[in-house]
């Protein structure tokens, strides 16, 4: 691996840091001590600060020489509304609230670059420090694009990465085209005619109708859609009644959809409500359809991700990189960010567990688990290919 030797140095700063942010996890837009942290670092060094975009995001800005060309690396802040399990002394501090996908490893990693391109500033242009509150459900990015990010800070392209548990620690992946897939949701509710049980005739059961909806529904998946297009739609509740001798007037069932094109989505959400409301009208029911758009599918662009894979092979090497990564049904709001600009996304292997100290969970160390703990060996080597991809992309003449 060819790392940056002052940010292993700083290895053990960050590793403070990030332990820090840890055990104090925030919410999506509730980060302000986190982002307190973050901008006290920035300024701490020297590099300039505008606060607020997206409510409680962080930009930092780190100039040097003549160019206008400008880049963006991009960390997200919040936590996740869940119990974390392990007892180690940087363990959560706020019940019900935890660092369960790595987002302070994404910052630690960042701010390490950050310190680095700060103090040497072996690039020729400007490098801006996108630290983004709320992705987890909140749609921070656009947020802070509806908040003027690209407008006040004009870059070329914008980089993001997330650790990846399983993969082996310290490699790297990354694909060209779609990595995730879209976020979606529906909430429908069948509205029938409440009755005794034991005397079904009498009213319009909305459990049976469901049940019928619930399974044309799947025909969409295996008999709507090209076998070459990837979709998920899994229901994920199902709330009706109140009692054993009770047929209720409503019942309500919810979940998600996943694809990874526009085009498909808009096929399953057109025929999801068409079985709906059909299947529902031919028992004399009505339905109420909601179908909501979370976040896109995150489509990485092509000369961008051939820039990172040159920049990922330089610093852990080529038989760290996987350049052709299976995709993932998860789903990313950095997907905003590319829809508006040039850019990439990449995983970084944050392997199996090995690395938690005593007092881990016994759940694996997997994301939006209360087990997990991010890996701080990646600190160094993700803030080596942070700083290695500016200075690539900034060059000094």
């Amino acid at each position: 691996m060819k790392l940056v030797e002052p940010i292993i140095a700083f290895q053990s700063e960050l590793q403070q840091i990030r332990r820090d942010l840890h055990a104090h996890p925030e919410l999506c837009y509730e980060e302000q001590r986190t982002s307190d942290v973050v901008a006290a670092k920035l300024g701490e060094w020297g590099i300039p600060v505008v606060r607020g975009l997206g409510q409680t995001g962080v930009v930092g800005i780190i100039k040097n020489g003549s160019s206008e060309r400008a880049i963006g690396l991009r960390a997200d802040m919040d936590a996740l509304p869940m119990q974390e399990l392990n007892t180690f002394p940087h363990a959560s501090r706020h019940p019900g609230k935890m660092h369960a996908c790595g987002h302070d490893g994404h910052m630690a990693m960042l701010l390490g670059a950050a310190h680095h391109l700060a103090s040497h500033r072996n690039f020729d242009g400007t490098v801006y420090l996108v630290f983004q509150p709320a992705e987890e459900g909140g749609a921070g990015a656009r947020r802070m694009i509806e908040d003027g990010l690209f407008e006040r800070f004009p870059m070329e392209a914008i980089y993001g990465m997330h650790n990846w548990p399983g993969a082996a620690a310290g490699t790297l992946s990354v694909r060209a085209g779609p990595m995730m897939a879209s976020s979606n949701e529906f909430h429908v509710t069948v509205k029938g005619k409440g009755a005794h049980a034991a005397q079904p005739h009498k009213g319009t059961d909305p459990i049976m109708i469901a049940v019928q909806i619930a399974q044309a529904w799947q025909t969409i998946i295996s008999r709507s859609k090209s076998p070459l297009d990837t979709a998920v739609l899994s229901i994920t509740q199902i709330h009706a009644g109140s009692a054993t001798n009770v047929i209720p007037d409503e019942a309500r069932m919810v979940g998600t959809v996943r694809t990874f094109t526009t085009p498909v989505l808009d096929m399953i959400e057109q025929r999801m409500r068409l079985l709906a409301e059909n299947i529902a009208a031919g028992f004399d029911a009505e339905v109420d359809f909601v179908f909501k758009r979370n976040y896109p599918p995150l489509v990485n662009h092509a000369k961008e991700t051939a820039f990172a894979v040159e920049v990922m092979q330089a610093v852990v090497g080529p038989d760290k990189v996987d350049a052709d990564v299976e995709p993932t049904m998860g789903a990313e709001d950095f997907a905003f960010f590319l829809q508006k600009k040039p850019g990439c996304y990449i995983f970084i292997g944050n392997g199996d567990g090995e690395h938690r100290d005593g007092g881990h969970g016994l759940g694996p160390c997997v994301l939006h688990n209360g087990s997990y703990d991010f890996n701080d060996s990646l600190l160094p080597i993700g803030a080596s290919f942070w700083v290695h991809l500016a200075e690539t992309a900034l060059p000094r003449s």
